[in-house]
């Protein structure tokens, strides 16, 4: 294994984050972190005018790689089960310099979805009392209170964080779920055999066209998020064995989730080939309400609240473990503050103000072309977060350093491994891919490729001032302590 070069000695023990989590928990925060509301509201219409009603073989396509990406997850985590997911993951299998790319790239992809996350939140709230077209300034104002709400939260301590969570994911289920059956059972207007055609559009006869490929880029930003149970995993009990069996299972509830509810609003549209030709309108809230009526509105304005909040709240508390892990490392300018426990729970609280701060500053930015150039390093960051702790590990198994913790894959562990990591490979080319379109200015396509050479030359700047500064793999100074209780 890559060993880090810095070495601290003498200095006391680190904190550890107190016990808090259930494998339960961790579960429902990885599920949250997903959300199966806003991982199918968000890219629905997106993936129909791409390529027609087969985009719905996006869903199980991406599902499976992610699985793959999981279950690597599973057996980092049970080696290195300790605040920060990616970062850890990534700093103890390829060393000091790879962890801090990846805790960079995490750090800013979740704290950018956090405005985003708030601003679609508020826009939704907006309608459901009434404002029909809402100012930028409206939302933005609602964000803000939603994003100080969220922090504060987080904040309080880990039982309101387990209520507010558990209770919006019950809502999303038994939402998706329920809606998903009524529309099956009782406003059915296609056929399945629909689900293998691309509805008319010539561009999308292949199944290996670019159209196709752009469905699987769309579906790779709703399966993500299911790491976040890794960022908590000092807090959970038993991480070892309960953290990895929380990512892999999370990510296949919210896929099996997401695929059923996308199927029965795509077998549900009226008029498919006319919605699909027309390429505008909000298909998801158009298709409801010509089969419930306008009363159907706030109720589903309702169920996107309450599927964006709760995912803002689990990528809160998933980013803040993030920079408090660093932090705690001396990793980051001002790891003094941010590495700093507070309340009866000795929580991240300066950690998680932070996002709170950046979050704010993003959606003070919506609706400004500079937003709309970040806001495209959301999905990017969580892509190359991903990829150096996946890619590390498959390192590790060539080089013959690779050690199993008490969950591993066995004999598969090696397969799925190489697998995932090529998987990760295509996906981030294929998100980050411009694709070029008329009516969108070229940086707008660039904006990936844009961001992440700004941003890492931002962050190798900022590495190059506090490396010396970084101190030992936590793991290696947690290595002859007793666990936390």
């Amino acid at each position: 294994m890559a060993e880090s070069t810095d070495t601290t000695i003498g200095e006391p023990v680190p904190e550890r984050l107190q016990r808090g989590f259930s494998f339960r928990s961790a579960l429902s925060l990885a599920f949250a972190d997903v959300s199966p509301i806003a991982a199918v509201y968000a890219i629905f219409t997106l993936g129909l005018f791409a390529a027609g009603p087969k985009f719905f073989w996006a869903f199980p396509i991406v599902l499976i790689g992610q699985l793959m990406v999981a279950a690597v997850f599973g057996e980092l985590a049970s080696r290195w089960p300790y605040a920060g997911s990616v970062y850890q993951w990534s700093r103890h299998v390829r060393g000091t310099t790879w962890g801090w790319v990846a805790a960079w790239a995490y750090m800013w992809g979740l704290t950018l979805a956090l405005g985003t996350l708030s601003y679609a939140a508020a826009g939704f709230l907006l309608n459901i009392f009434g404002v029909g077209e809402p100012s930028r300034w409206q939302i933005a104002s609602v964000a803000i209170v939603i994003v100080l709400i969220g922090s504060g939260v987080n904040m309080v301590g880990r039982k309101v964080l387990k209520i507010m969570v558990a209770v919006s994911i019950t809502c999303e289920v038994l939402g998706s779920l329920g809606l998903g059956t009524v529309l099956l059972l009782f406003y059915r207007e296609n056929p399945f055999s629909v689900l293998f055609t691309s509805a008319g559009l010539p561009d999308a006869a292949s199944w290996t066209s670019g159209p196709m490929l752009l469905a699987i880029a769309y579906v790779g930003w709703s399966f993500l998020g299911f790491e976040a149970a890794g960022s908590v995993a000092e807090e959970v009990d038993e991480p070892e064995r309960n953290v990895p069996k929380a990512i892999i299972l999370a990510l296949l509830l919210v896929g099996l989730v997401v695929m059923f509810s996308a199927a029965a609003l795509i077998l549900s549209i009226p008029d498919l080939p006319g919605v699909v030709a027309a390429q505008s309108g909000d298909t998801v809230a158009d298709t409801l309400a010509t089969h419930f009526g306008a009363g159907i509105t706030k109720p589903l304005l309702a169920m996107f609240v309450i599927g964006f909040v709760s995912s803002f709240l689990a990528v809160q508390a998933a980013v803040s473990r993030c920079i408090w892990g660093a932090a705690r490392d001396r990793s980051l300018p001002g790891s003094k503050v941010l590495g700093g426990l507070a309340g009866p729970e000795r929580l991240p609280v300066n950690a998680i103000a932070l996002t709170g701060v950046a979050a704010v500053v993003f959606v003070l930015l919506a609706g400004t072309q500079f937003y709309n150039i970040l806001v495209n390093f959301n999905i990017i960051g969580f892509y190359i977060a991903f990829g150096v702790p996946v890619i590390g590990a498959a390192l590790a198994r060539l080089s013959g350093k690779w050690r199993p913790g008490p969950f591993n894959l066995g004999r598969w562990g090696a397969p799925i491994t190489y697998i995932a990591s090529l998987w990760i490979i295509f996906e981030t080319v294929n998100v980050a891919w411009p694709r070029t379109s008329p009516d969108v200015p070229w940086f707008i396509s660039w904006a990936s490729v844009l961001t992440t050479v700004v941003l890492g030359l931002i962050g190798a700047a900022i590495y190059l001032s506090v490396r010396k500064g970084i101190a030992a793999p936590i793991g290696e100074r947690f290595a002859d302590q007793p666990p936390a209780q």
